[in-house]
């Protein structure tokens, strides 16, 4: 599936630590399948930057959501399910991080919605109102890719590069599980967080075209 994100500048490198808190789905990347959608966050993003909105294009692997290395939320429309997960990341008295899903994904509370749904947490409009205004809103979508591990099922088709890293990383990982050290937990926790994958995964240092036993050596060097 392709999907956009809009911003005030063409999207390098993701770092999720960068990402916003108390957004719908939680601190992630986020992207959509419209266009349009984009088009207008870009524009805002633009406005607010001085300067041109701009879209980065990526395609989204959706086997993601079959893959049971992943965990991930779907939500077809604006519902019960959907207010309260919505309500609970943009409430500022949730800790953080509110959910342990790698990948979201659902409707979209503009900027109306999020008024609404600001009254809501404070008990002025009822769930049944609410839910009956959304059911008048147009049609929108957002995917949020909430932890490191998930954006290996984004791929970049702007910067080369990067399928060659989302393999390589891959291979690491299993090869470090496969060496009996690590859980598939703790290696995916150790390789996304190590110097190393710093390392690997920005595109300008060209460490992409090390083979897979190379940048395995390194790990091994660092831990």
């Amino acid at each position: 599936m392709k999907v956009y994100h809009g911003s005030y500048l063409k999207i390098g490198k993701i770092d999720l630590s960068k990402c916003e808190l108390h957004k719908d789905f939680g601190r992630g990347f986020y992207v959509t399948k419209l266009l349009k959608q984009a088009e207008v966050w870009a524009s805002r993003k633009g406005v607010n930057k001085h300067t041109k909105g701009v879209i980065t294009e990526f395609t989204f692997f959706e086997s993601a959501f079959s893959d049971k290395n992943f965990k991930t939320l779907r939500f077809d429309t604006y519902n019960n399910d959907w207010l309260d997960f919505v309500a609970l990341n943009r409430n500022f008295n949730t800790p953080h991080p509110a959910h342990d899903y790698d990948i979201v994904e659902g409707p979209v509370a503009d900027d109306k919605i999020t008024t609404r749904i600001d009254a809501y947490i404070r008990g002025e409009v009822s769930r049944e109102e609410f839910l009956q205004e959304l059911s008048f809103e147009k049609p929108s979508h957002q995917i949020c890719f909430c932890t490191v591990k998930s954006l290996l099922m984004l791929e970049h088709t702007d910067f080369k590069g990067i399928t060659a890293i989302e393999r390589i990383s891959e291979v690491v990982v299993e090869s470090l599980v496969a060496n009996g050290d690590f859980s598939e937990k703790q290696a995916t926790d150790f390789f996304y967080n190590s110097q190393t994958y710093l390392l690997l995964s920005d595109v300008n240092s060209s460490y992409f075209k090390k083979s897979w036993q190379e940048i395995y050596e390194m790990l091994k060097k660092e831990l």
